[in-house]
């Protein structure tokens, strides 16, 4: 396994994720371990014993060997957190984003190891989810491409490598996706059960666009495409839904806040 150190600024953040982990991996020791008390034990003290925690980055990236950041999607806020590390993290740290929707390349630009940065894109929930996506820069190493996909593989995820395109590939077809069908339900052309019914019985699909929006979330819908349309105005599949701003500003973030494009 992995010795694993969790960053966060708030000591509260680290309690809370500390007792969610326990938790997810007790369920985990049960379904691996029967009734074997003895073996779930042993295995939830070792996988606990490999975690630590921290409230200062720069403090601990100095013993690492990566780093997957994942803090809030701004671009600003990024280039502070990885311009600190790296003026302090030995030359072979490799650096990684978990973003979902900012470029890597432009995330790496403050930092004098662009061969050693890369993304790393998991998808929720984690310990549920296979997909893991290793994203490229023009300028990543061969090296690091190779490093980060068997890391990903020693993790037990399928990896999937792609360019550093808006999106990647997931969210790059997703997210889209979800937005026609929203411009759909505007136009008056189905109501948002039947788009979803059509697409669960028609496509194949395990869940609706409609209802996969709310289970993402609206807010972060709404992120990605304006985000996306500033940085690429004339694309049209970018453009941001009304509707889709409207449940935002509202408040109907979808089942986070019990309502969106329905009620739960």
């Amino acid at each position: 396994g992995h010795k694993v150190t969790l960053v966060d600024l708030d000591q509260n953040i680290h309690d809370q994720s500390t007792t969610r982990i326990r938790k997810s991996l007790a369920r985990g020791a049960k379904k691996m371990f029967g009734d074997d008390a003895d073996g779930a034990k042993a295995f939830m003290e070792n996988t606990m014993g490999a975690i630590s925690t921290a409230t200062d980055a720069c403090s601990v990236v100095k013993d690492t060997d990566l780093v997957i950041e994942a803090i809030v999607e701004n671009i600003a806020v990024k280039h502070r957190l990885f311009k600190e590390l790296d003026s302090v993290a030995p030359q072979n740290v490799i650096f990684t984003s978990n973003t979902s929707s900012l470029s890597i390349a432009e995330i790496a630009e403050v930092t004098s190891r662009k061969d050693r940065f890369g993304g790393l894109h998991f998808f929720n929930p984690v310990p549920v989810m296979k997909l893991l996506e290793v994203v490229k820069t023009g300028d990543t190493s061969a090296e690091t491409l190779s490093t980060l996909t068997s890391f990903g593989k020693k993790l037990g995820k399928v990896t999937v490598e792609c360019s550093d395109t808006p999106g990647f590939i997931v969210n790059r077809l997703l997210v889209p996706n979800l937005a026609e069908a929203i411009k759909m339900l505007e136009r008056g052309v189905a109501s948002a059960q039947d788009i979803d019914t059509a697409m669960k019985l028609g496509a194949g699909h395990p869940m609706g666009p409609l209802q996969l929006a709310d289970y993402v979330g609206l807010d972060t819908c709404c992120f990605i495409l304006e985000g996306w349309s500033q940085k690429y105005p004339d694309v049209e599949l970018f453009k941001t839904p009304e509707t889709l701003k409207k449940l935002v500003a509202e408040g109907k973030l979808g089942n986070k806040t019990g309502e969106g494009f329905y009620k739960h």
